[in-house]
């Protein structure tokens, strides 16, 4: 059932070599059922993957990969206009379109040639030609892996978006697509035929196109941009297109190149062509090893001869900088960057009042070095291909520009306190394409909306950040299919979270830890704990008492935090640790692999 050390390659349009340690594939809810009792899938990171075509792999996946090849499908005659279509989520997606068209089936003509399987479509709402699959999904069946159950959503449970669904967001980890259920129309007479190229082709052809003739059309508009995929790996487009404010457009952006083109989103904001800024800077044929700018669609970065992932990767960087450098904006990948190791950093090392403390003139805060300098406790978590915030403090608009923030998917809410929520506003930076989610327990949910009322309101006033909070509770959730553990902890009598991301904790603010979550916590690479100073505290741990949890934990490391001036000098703290325990400072990267 399991194969162990497979090679991945050839289930990604990439075509960068990587391997996983576990991987099954299976062709029935049955045998599926039997993996997901299994206990390769409780003890393992479990990626479910299907045509492979929007995956980077960074290195090789220490888990599980799950693969579907669920391919029955099922056609039934609702009336003499419309049948429903049912089909697996293994079944390739252009077999799937050629199967409709020859059948005379309308309304997925325009998706024709799209790389990827039927329940790709569903999760990323694939869209071409002025038409996305959304407009022809009926019903989505999944198994849900938080209830062991299957279920059946309908098209407006999945909260279809823009190259969107809430399978890339909430959902993403927890369902697997099992079947799609498709509305087509009864028909050989294709409808959708005014979005750009196709325009003309009724005027070419002599007569209204057929649903075949579309197809064909567009599979060869398709050859003549993008990579033969059987000859050039690649992931389709690879960068978002970005949208900025129009002012930020007019005065900032043309004043640069008065030829960027642009689109409107609403009122305030436009979108950028990703593909346009990379051209005109200067990349078009651009390589880094075997990885290249695709010359015919330069939104392409396609495997021109044996990339490694560590080649597109630089060479989406140098991108990434040179459209930065010309143009002022910021391209975010549409790849998922799939990297299970995980990179800390540690933006705040100090309590409430930070070190110096104000109007205090004591050795330590007094002292040069820039170890002893510690804005509010709050760290930056890098993993899968997310930012994850762990807080936003009052300091937060001092910690982004020192590590040269330009980009956050997430924040996780610890508590309240002004200390670990003060830096909320600053958030509005990147708030551009959507609300920022904030994931928070119930009392924090409601503490923010009296406290930031103005962020959460019905209609925003132009320039207020737009943030979602997301109410948790004790149970693991996902973040764009990343688990995420919340630890329960006591900060004096208040109940807060401390987070598990994979082999990583951070645990901040606590006095008390009770058993059922310290069991959370066994078999930890890194924990990040926070150790106010040497005598004890009524709401934080002291450093003995923090010694005595690490003892218990026995993570390989342990890295303390939240230090008031009592600490004592960094140097100081440092000498006094045992090995494994170090002192963070403002800065600290911290590597997982």
């Amino acid at each position: 059932m399991f194969e162990k050390d497979k090679d991945i390659t050839a289930y990604t349009t990439f075509g960068v070599p990587a391997k996983t340690a576990l991987f099954a594939e299976y062709s029935s809810v049955k045998e599926l059922m039997k993996i997901y009792r299994s206990e390769e899938f409780r003890n393992n990171e479990v990626l479910h993957i299907g045509g492979g075509s929007n995956l980077l792999f960074v290195n090789d996946f220490n888990g599980l990969i799950l693969h579907s090849a669920i391919k029955d499908l099922v056609r039934y005659d609702k009336d003499e206009t419309n049948a429903f279509v049912i089909a697996g989520a293994g079944v390739k997606w252009t077999d799937f379109v050629d199967w409709c068209t020859a059948s005379g089936l309308a309304g997925l003509e325009n998706l024709a040639g799209i790389p990827g399987e039927v329940g790709a479509s569903a999760v990323q709402n694939v869209g071409a030609y002025g038409v996305e699959a959304k407009d022809v999904i009926h019903t989505v069946e999944c198994l849900d892996t938080l209830s062991g159950k299957q279920v059946v959503l309908k098209n407006e449970d999945c909260r279809f978006g823009y190259r969107d669904s809430m399978f890339k967001h909430e959902g993403k980890g927890r369902y697997i697509v099992l079947h799609v259920s498709f509305r087509l129309k009864k028909s050989n007479i294709a409808e959708h035929l005014d979005y750009g190229p196709l325009k003309n082709l009724t005027e070419s052809l002599g007569h209204t196109p057929t649903i075949q003739e579309t197809a064909a059309e567009i599979k060869r508009i398709r050859d003549a941009k993008l990579p033969d995929p059987a000859k050039i790996g690649s992931a389709g487009s690879f960068f978002k297109n970005p949208v900025v404010s129009r002012y930020f457009y007019q005065e900032e952006m043309l004043g640069r190149n008065p030829d960027i083109p642009c689109y409107p989103v609403d009122d305030h904001r436009v979108k950028v062509p990703a593909g346009w800024l990379i051209e005109h800077a200067g990349l078009k044929g651009f390589r880094i090893g075997g990885a290249e700018v695709y010359p015919k669609q330069c939104l392409v970065i396609a495997n021109a001869a044996d990339a490694s992932a560590k080649d597109v990767i630089d060479l989406s960087h140098h991108i990434i900088n040179k459209v930065r450098e010309n143009f002022g904006v910021v391209l975010y990948p549409e790849v998922n960057f799939i990297d299970t190791s995980i990179d800390v950093t540690i933006l705040g090392s100090g309590t409430s009042k930070g070190v110096p403390e104000v109007a205090c003139a004591c050795k330590v805060c007094r002292s040069d070095s820039k170890f002893d300098k510690r804005l509010r406790a709050s760290a930056l978590v890098r993993t899968h291909g997310l930012e994850l915030l762990i807080d936003a403090s009052p300091d937060f608009r001092q910690q982004a520009l020192r590590c040269d923030l330009y980009h956050v998917d997430a924040v996780l809410v610890t508590h309240s306190h002004y200390d670990h929520v003060g830096g909320i506003d600053d958030l509005r930076p990147f708030c551009a394409d959507g609300a920022l989610p904030l994931y928070v327990r119930e009392d924090v949910y409601d503490d923010l909306g009296r406290r930031l009322d103005y962020c959460f309101r019905d209609h925003l006033y132009p320039g207020v950040p737009a943030l979602d909070r997301i109410k948790i509770d004790d149970r693991p959730f996902f973040i764009n299919g990343l688990k995420i553990i919340p630890i329960n902890v006591m900060h004096g009598k208040l109940p807060i979270f401390g987070y598990r991301i994979g082999d990583f904790a951070y645990i901040t603010d606590a006095k008390t830890i009770p058993e059922e979550e310290l069991e959370k916590l066994k078999g930890l690479k890194v924990l990040v704990l926070n150790a106010l100073r040497p005598r004890k505290h009524f709401a934080h741990l002291s450093f003995e008492e923090a010694l005595d949890l690490i003892k218990r934990i026995k993570p390989e490391k342990a890295y303390l935090t939240h230090f008031n001036h009592e600490a004592g000098f960094h140097k100081d703290i440092e000498r006094m640790l045992p090995e494994n325990v170090h002192p963070c400072f403002d800065g600290l990267n911290i590597r997982i692999e």
